[in-house]
């Protein structure tokens, strides 16, 4: 009897050794992220257990843009960034060191516009020529809705109306909300168009057929960079096996996500609706449009310069921040390699 409870008392000693190892051992990993589906390859990575797998546990926090994320990143509360690229750049310059490690998706902004304003977007009329001729019937500007300056997306939209499209400033009425405040103001009318993203973009047509596409992500800028993952500096010094996993998650869950997307849609439904919207809705939004996942980091090189110059000429920046630095490719390749060397075994 003696004998059995020592086995029992130390039985339970090793297995609370075990787990307190375990538990040692285990590495968690402060995220911010704007939930839109450009940023699924984290979601799929972290929910098919790769991650955990390799130690991490993830504390995913969601932001309405990337400046709110280098906000949150200044005081020292973020280790991984999942957002746009432009707000990362302009972080280094005051001191915020990020580094990004891949992308995940380029070309995610659009732009759509309600019924009203669509209905002057008429074959052989050109976009300018549209919005002067809402202005003059409506007796106002046309209200667009897009992300707070700095972000990608109102760089984005700037781009396409001063330089692609030439658009009179007169003529637009830029209203800087929110992610889920933009959906809810072109649902309600109380703005003509929007800059919006997966699985925006697809809920909003869902709920009201007449809200169209009226520019594409490479329409609106040529190139257009969006999501990327980007590592805290210390961070990575610290941890870059840790960096290394991630990445290496990040590469498999687009090649998931471009093979066998079925696979991945309860995972992105669960991390970015939490029920609210269903499965079918976010297996559309993969097949968007604005849905292109890309995870080379060299990929979006020039065009976020390109970007970067550009936020100068808008007075987000008084000058271009440099790129020398924020871009580390040397996880990529690895992942890549190591991705690669699977598939010829499988």
């Amino acid at each position: 009897m003696k004998f059995s409870r020592v086995r029992l008392i130390l039985a339970m000693a090793s297995a609370l050794m075990m787990a307190t190892h375990a538990e040692a051992e285990t590495l968690k990993v402060r995220v911010g992220v704007i939930p839109v589906i450009g940023a699924s390859p984290l979601f799929v990575a972290d929910r098919e257990g790769w991650l955990r797998e390799a130690g991490l546990d993830l504390s995913i926090a969601t932001f309405e843009s990337g400046p709110n994320i280098i906000q949150a990143a200044a005081g020292g509360g973020i280790d991984l960034y999942v957002a746009g690229i432009a707000p990362l750049a302009v972080g280094r310059t005051k001191g915020v060191d990020f580094r990004v490690v891949a992308a995940t998706a380029v070309d995610e902004n659009v732009l759509v516009a309600g019924a009203k304003l669509h209905s002057y977007f008429k074959s052989g009329v050109a976009p300018a020529a549209a919005f002067r001729q809402f202005h003059a019937d409506t007796g106002r500007p046309a209200k667009i809705a897009t992300q707070p300056p700095g972000s990608v997306p109102a760089a984005n939209l700037q781009y396409w109306l001063r330089e692609a499209v030439h658009v009179d400033p007169a003529d637009v009425q830029i209203v800087p909300i929110g992610i889920d405040a933009t959906q809810q103001a072109i649902l309600a009318n109380a703005v003509d168009a929007a800059t919006v993203r997966e699985p925006t973009l697809t809920i909003i047509q869902q709920r009201n057929p007449a809200i169209a596409l009226i520019a594409s992500g490479e329409e609106l800028f040529p190139g257009q960079p969006g999501t990327v993952v980007a590592v805290y500096g210390p961070f990575l010094e610290r941890h870059p096996e840790a960096v290394q996993a991630i990445v290496n998650g990040i590469v498999r869950a687009i090649d998931e996500l471009q093979k066998t997307p079925d696979r991945a849609v309860p995972h992105i439904e669960a991390a970015l609706s939490k029920g609210i919207v269903d499965q079918a809705t976010i297996r559309k939004s993969l097949s968007s449009p604005a849905v292109h996942f890309v995870a080379d980091p060299q990929a979006i090189m020039a065009s976020t310069k390109a970007l970067l110059a550009y936020q100068v000429k808008l007075g987000a920046v008084t000058e271009a921040p440099s790129i020398d630095g924020l871009f580390d490719r040397r996880f990529y390749e690895k992942a890549l390699g190591k991705e690669k060397e699977k598939t010829v075994n499988d």
